[in-house]
């Protein structure tokens, strides 16, 4: 196997739990292909860089071996490398996110019926 499709391949290294999430991200630009945005059918070759962008954050990663299915987690770390940049800076943004935790404190009680009502007026939902 020389190729693998981007889609296929995100979602055999676990970075989204189904394939249609995987083509999904691509469709929407969440998925950068050294250095341009890829479609899902873009094929992948061992060595290509990646940038991937999902709710865990954003990773910059080599690929160094291709896989078509969805295997164990071991497995699946073994199929990329990440850049020390992008640990980093995930790193970084993770502890900035915990220290902004304690400027926003949780609420002492759960929201009325009132409340709720307020909020989703408030979210433009209502």
């Amino acid at each position: 196997m020389s190729s693998v499709r981007i889609d296929i391949w995100l979602w055999a290294a676990r970075f989204f739990k189904t394939r249609p999430l995987a083509k999904r991200a691509c469709e929407l630009g969440r998925i950068q292909f050294n250095g341009q945005p890829a479609k899902p059918a873009r094929e992948v070759h061992v060595g290509d860089m990646l940038q991937v962008t999902t709710e865990g954050g954003e990773f910059q990663v080599e690929v160094l071996s291709l896989s078509e299915v969805c295997g164990p987690a071991a497995v699946a770390k073994t199929l990329y490398r990440e850049t020390d940049a992008s640990r980093e800076s995930r790193k970084k943004l993770a502890e900035e996110q915990k220290l902004m935790r304690k400027f926003a404190p949780a609420p002492e009680s759960r929201p009325s019926k009132r409340d709720r009502r307020k909020i989703i007026q408030f979210r433009g939902r209502g």
